[in-house]
Order: C-alpha cells, then sequence, then structure tokens
C-alpha cells in the first residue's frame, strides 16, 4: 500500500534550459506555449510564464513516468495527473510539487484509495479499496496511516470501532447482514518471538486480540399505534395484553451472551470460547491491512433464536 512518491522522479529546474522551440517576451524567456527538451533526457509542452513553466501543460520524463496538468512557477500546483513508472496513477489535487488536497491513487495491483492528502501522504478522510477481497476501509487517515473512527467493510458484514497504526483498538462491534450484532473490544497485546537466541535482543510483535462480550440480534419494527383503554370485562380469553398493537415493539434486542471477565483474557482474535462461538458460529483473523491482506475466516453465520 505504499506511493511511489514523485520525489523520486524530479524535474530539471528553470536554470536547466536545453532545447526550446516556442514563444517568448521581449526579454526573450520562454513565455507562452513552447516545447522543452531538456538536458536530462525529460521533454516538456504546455505553457510558460518569464521563462518557468506555468500553466496547463505535459511533462515526460525519460522512465516512462509523465504528468499532466496544472504548473505554477516550475511546480505541479492546482489539478493533475501523475502516471507513474511501475504503472500506477494519481489523479487529483497538487500543491507545490506535492499530492495535496482530494485526489485518487490508483495502484498497480488495482487498490484504489481516494480521499484527501496532505504534503504527498494519505491525511483526513479518506476511503482504501482491497482489489483482492472486495474489502474497504472507510475512516481517517494520519501521515499515511490508518488511524481514528473507521469502518471496515467486508462482503457480507462490518467492523466498526477505532484503528491505531493500522490495527483496530477499543471497543467496536462486528455488523452481519442477517442482523446479528457482535459486540466486543480489541486489545493489543505484545506477543514475543520465543527463545531461538537468548544473546540478541528479544522482537516483540503487537497483536490486537478480539474480547467478545455479547451478541445481540436487531429487533424486528413494529409501528407504534396508539394505546386503546381496555373494556371492562379486560382483555378476552386468548387474547394477550397489547394484542391490538399497544404501545410496544413486538420484539427488543436481547443479549445472547455475555463473556466475563476471565473468560475474554484467554481468547484469541480468532477464537471465542465454549457457546460463545458456537452461537454466532463466525471465527476471525485479523492481519495487517497493508497490501490488502484483510482475512477472515467465516462459517455459515446462524441466525439466533428469538428470545420469548
Amino acid at each position: 500500500m505504499s506511493d511511489l512518491g514523485s520525489e523520486e522522479l524530479e524535474e530539471e529546474g528553470e536554470n536547466d534550459l536545453g532545447e526550446y522551440e516556442g514563444e517568448r517576451n521581449e526579454a526573450g524567456e520562454r513565455h507562452g506555449h513552447g516545447k522543452a527538451r531538456l538536458p536530462n533526457g525529460d521533454t516538456y509542452e504546455g505553457k510558460y510564464e518569464h521563462g518557468k513553466r506555468h500553466g496547463q501543460g505535459t511533462y515526460k520524463f525519460k522512465s516512462g513516468a509523465r504528468y499532466i496538468g496544472e504548473y505554477v512557477k516550475n511546480k505541479k500546483h492546482g489539478q493533475g495527473i501523475f502516471i507513474y513508472p511501475d504503472g500506477s496513477r494519481y489523479e487529483g489535487e497538487w500543491a507545490d510539487d506535492l499530492r495535496h488536497g482530494h485526489g485518487v491513487y490508483y495502484y498497480v495491483n488495482n487498490d484504489s484509495y481516494t480521499g484527501e492528502w496532505f504534503a504527498h501522504q494519505r491525511h483526513g478522510q479518506g476511503t482504501y479499496f482491497y482489489a483482492e477481497t472486495g474489502s474497504k476501509y472507510v475512516g481517517t487517515w494520519v501521515n499515511g496511516q490508518q488511524k481514528g473512527t473507521a469502518e471496515l467493510i467486508h462482503l457480507n458484514h462490518r467492523y466498526q470501532g477505532k484503528f491505531l497504526n493500522k490495527n483496530p483498538v477499543g471497543p467496536g462491534k462486528y455488523v452481519f447482514d442477517i442482523g446479528c450484532e457482535q459486540h466486543g473490544e480489541y486489545r493489543l497485546t505484545d506477543v514475543e518471538r520465543g527463545e531461538e537466541e537468548e544473546e540478541e535482543e528479544t522482537l516483540v510483535t503487537v497483536v490486537p486480540k478480539w474480547k467478545v462480550t455479547k451478541i445481540t440480534e436487531l429487533a424486528l419494527w413494529t409501528p407504534t399505534l396508539p394505546q386503546e383503554q381496555p373494556g371492562a370485562d379486560g382483555p378476552g380469553q386468548g387474547e394477550a395484553p397489547g394484542a391490538e398493537g399497544g404501545g410496544e415493539p413486538a420484539e427488543e434486542v436481547q443479549p445472547l451472551t455475555d463473556v466475563s471477565e476471565g473468560e475474554l483474557d484467554s481468547m484469541q482474535p480468532g477464537e471465542e470460547e465454549g457457546d460463545t462461538s458456537r452461537e454466532d458460529g463466525e471465527e476471525f483473523r485479523y492481519d495487517s491491512l497493508d497490501q490488502g491482506n484483510v482475512s477472515f475466516e467465516e462459517e455459515e453465520v446462524r441466525q439466533p433464536e428469538l428470545l420469548d
């Protein structure tokens, strides 16, 4: 999920004139429309102003990369499209030669990011689409990393919570398309490498572990009707009070299972002990989102029976 920055593809400066044919002003400066072949083999065709690239133009690098867009005093500034040597491309706003503002980056593996940029990095609100899994992350970014409140949407379920350094942290919930919700919390746990070499410094990996607290199902919503006053004889035989639609919905959200704190501490991200895992029938394994490696092992989710 890396971005090939255009800072690695530097354009020729204003003092590297090379060959030029086009319009000039009275001072002999490149001014208006022109074509230039620069000493390093790059070419530019577009607008100039007082000897500098200024306005709409196309800059082609000898590496095969190219920029088509707006310039201000020799720098990419405004709307522009940059096509990188590996085939990835960015379409959006630029400021002082950097991706800055709103834009879309299409990656070579068919992933894409649509959202806000700041100083060449994903920063602000944005959506990252993982082509391999069909999943997408919708939420906030800070300096290129997933951080803050977000929603990770999969084909038949979604996770809603907070992220830090590309990992889910704190309270959140999984929402399944069948109408079942699994509530819980991600806790970051340090996992040591092991006793391979005692003399070397032990490597520590932070792994998010999902702790389930309860499972609920969505209530079947019914309109609330005005409550009628019961007759003098009360409800008739075989009729339950409120059967005519008085005041309360037919179903309520009920917790189907509660997991004690002691049980939570022993559970892994993809494990749910005892009856809890059998209730929702779903196992999860959270992997790093980088390069679209979002992996969830799924089994058929069995909708819990409604409580009487």
